[in-house]
Formats: structure tokens, sequence, C-alpha cells
């Protein structure tokens, strides 16, 4: 590790900062949960048909997949703070040029660009390995968690209410513009309350090549498969999320409304699992069990949703995708964080999200192809079958990252620094 990069600053954040960072992320996911639930039925207004609309998810994806591993190794050399801030008023100014865009293809564009304003993901994970011990990881990535369920608590709610369909495009725009507000509002949070976690890199640091971060990636064995693990199961659940709308639409006659409702429940539950019951699981059963388990669960409620006889009890089997999916995300991060150095965790973690990000782009444009041309149901059975070789690969992980902690353990003094 570079004597320019601690593992913390000087006098480093603990407890308060995490509570500051969950606020934080809380405000910037009710913007974002308040919009995607609105997607959809946005690009209608924009005269646009079911594929070009699913190519707005894919466009942030892959906006995404280009800003989360930059932006990580940014927030590894400069300090995860300047990186937060530049993204968040990227977000705002993206939904604000969203509200309006004049039709689909700049709609498209501007997905595009907010996706990279999105990709800080990694450096709030980043943020909290900083100031976490590698055993309480996964608890505390649970807890990042829940501020994201907790947004879409709120999100899919607030825009159920601010959304009037009625009203045409207009009614859609509302709710674009409270989520600007949000992100500019989690922004000046980041400026005024958050402290930084790492020291910045002298300026004569050596920078790494863009690839070296995949390079150390594919040699590392508990990550490589962790990275194949959410480009596996994210697939099938973006496949999913991008034509949620149009599936409760065509089977139930669902509006914007409705399908907000629903992600509410999604968020509750996410809020509750991630916040209570993840870590624990984890040091109970381990990380690589519970995250075998969580994609499975998801992969099951995305049966039990297309086998449902009634509309009310799609709620409930969203709610229960919603547990499984709740197990993934945290146990993926603390995974990654503890088979890597401190100094790489932000490229690591962003190379994660840039994998989640890739599969987020081709997921939704396969899925409305499927939806449009196969039938309404597939695009929720393909990703359910996605999740059955997510798990096998989730339990190799586990295996391979044991196997090294035990000789870790075994090794000598002096046997450790070559090791590393």
């Amino acid at each position: 590790m570079s004597a320019a990069i601690s593992d913390q600053a000087p006098n480093g954040p603990k407890a308060s900062a995490l509570a500051v960072l969950f606020a934080i992320v809380f405000l910037n996911l009710v913007g974002f949960g308040l919009v995607i639930p609105l997607l959809p039925f946005f690009g209608e207004s924009l005269g646009a048909p079911t594929w070009q609309v699913t190519l707005m998810f894919s466009a942030y994806s892959l906006g995404q997949f280009f800003g989360e591993p930059i932006l990580g190794r940014l927030s590894d050399r400069i300090g995860r703070k300047p990186v937060l801030m530049i993204t968040l008023l990227a977000n705002a100014v993206g939904y604000l040029a969203l509200a309006f865009a004049p039709n689909i293809w700049t709609a498209i564009a501007i997905r595009l660009f907010t996706g990279v304003g999105a990709g800080n993901i990694s450096t709030v994970q980043g943020y909290v390995a900083d100031v976490t011990p590698p055993e309480r990881r996964a608890g505390r990535m649970g807890l990042i968690g829940a501020a994201f369920g907790a947004g879409f608590i709120v999100g899919p709610g607030l825009g159920s209410l601010l959304a009037r369909p009625e009203l045409g495009r207009l009614g859609y725009q509302i709710p674009i513009f409270a989520a600007a507000g949000l992100a500019l509002a989690a922004f000046i949070g980041v400026w005024v309350l958050l402290r930084e976690s790492r020291a910045r890199s002298a300026p004569d640091a050596k920078r790494p090549p863009f690839l070296a971060g995949l390079k150390r990636a594919r040699a590392n064995p508990v990550v490589s498969r962790v990275l194949l693990v959410t480009l596996i199961y994210m697939a099938g659940f973006s496949g999913m999320e991008s034509t949620f709308g149009f599936w409760t639409a065509a089977r139930y006659g669902w509006d914007a409304r409705e399908v907000g409702l629903a992600f509410m429940v999604v968020g509750v539950v996410s809020v509750v699992t991630q916040g209570v019951l993840a870590g624990r699981l984890a040091r109970v059963f381990g990380e690589s069990r519970v995250l075998a388990f969580g994609c499975l669960t998801f992969g099951t409620g995305l049966v039990l949703q297309v086998l449902s006889p009634t509309e009310a009890l799609v709620v409930v089997f969203m709610g229960l995708g919603a547990f499984g999916m709740a197990m993934t995300m945290p146990n993926i991060s603390a995974m990654i964080s503890r088979a890597t150095s401190p100094d790489e965790q932000g490229a690591m973690l962003g190379l994660n999200m840039a994998a989640s990000s890739s599969a987020r782009i081709l997921g939704p444009i396969a899925a409305g192809a499927v939806f449009s041309g196969v039938g309404h149901d597939w695009p929720f059975l393909i990703g359910a079958a996605f999740t059955v070789p997510a798990a096998v690969m989730a339990i190799n992980a586990g295996r391979v990252a044991r196997r090294i902690e035990a000789e870790a353990s075994a090794a000598s003094p002096a046997d450790l620094p070559s090791r590393a």
C-alpha cells in the first residue's frame, strides 16, 4: 500500500460518519426510487414503443458501466467525498434535463449521462470499508443497503402521489423535478456534513493503467467469482425491472401509481432485511451461503409472480424476491472488500458495479425484445433461471475464500508479506 494513502484519514470518522452517509444515500435513493417506476409511463408519454423505453434503462446502466470503475479508482486517489459531490451534482442536472427531453432519443442520451453520474455506489461502499473492520463489513454494508431500501419505500410512494397521469407528460415531469431537488439536497449534505475517510494520494503517485484493476480482479480467485455472480443474477433482475410496469399493465391494468406502491413494498422488505438480518445471517452462516440463498430466493419470487392467481399475491411474491435481493448486495460487497487490500477496495468495488451495469445494459434490451416477441411472462422466467448458476458460483467463491483464509492462518508471520 502506498504511503500516501492510509486506511483512514488521521481523525477518521466512525459511527457518526456512517449516520451521515446513511442519510445522504437515503435522500439520493428517494429520488432514484421516485423515477424508476415512472420511466415506462414517461417513455410512453413521449410516444415511444416498449423496446425504446427499455433502452432508457440500458443507457443508464451503460453510463454506470463506464462510471463505476473510473470513479471507484478516482476515489481511491483523491478521496471519497469529492467523488460523491461530483456524482450527486451530475444526478441533479441529469434529472432536470430528463424532465425537458423533447423525444425518446434525447431522453436515452440524458439517461446515459445520468448513469455516469450515478456511478458512485462503489465509492459509498469504499467509504464504509474505510471505517469498518473486516468482520463487521457485511453488517455495515447491509445498513447502507437499508438506506437504499428506505429510499425505495419513500421514493416510489412519493412518485405515486406526485404523478398525475391525466395531465399527460406534465404529470410525469413533476416527480422528476422532485428527484432533481433531492439529488441537490444530497450534494449539499456531502459538502457540509461528510468528513473524508481517506488521505489524498501524493501528486507524483504512480497511476495504474485502466485495465490493471481488471487484471488483478481476474487473478483474484474470490473477486473473479463474485463478479460472475453479479453479472449473472443482475442480468435476470434488470430484465424483470425494466418490464415490470408493462407486465402489470398488460396483466392487471396497473398504471404508474400501482407500480410505485408495489415498489414501496420492495423497499420495506429491503430495509428490514438489510438493516436487521443480512449482517447477522452472514456472521452465522457465512457470506457466500447467504448470498447463494438470496439468489435462489429472488428467482423463486419471480416464478411465483408469473404463477400468481391474483394481483394481491403479486405484491407478496415481489416481497419474497426483494428479501432475496436484499441478501445479495451487502454480502457481495463484503466478500470483495475482505479479499482485497484497502488501497484497491474502491477499484474492485467499482469493477463489481461495472459488472452489474454491463448486465443491466443487455438485460433490459433482451427483456424488451422477449416481452414483445415471445411473451409477457418470459423475462421473469428467464431471470429466475439465471439465479441458479449465480448461486452455484457464490458457493464456489465461498469455498475458495475459506481455503485462502485457512492457508493464511496456518502461515508463519515471515510468510505473510509474500502472500499479501
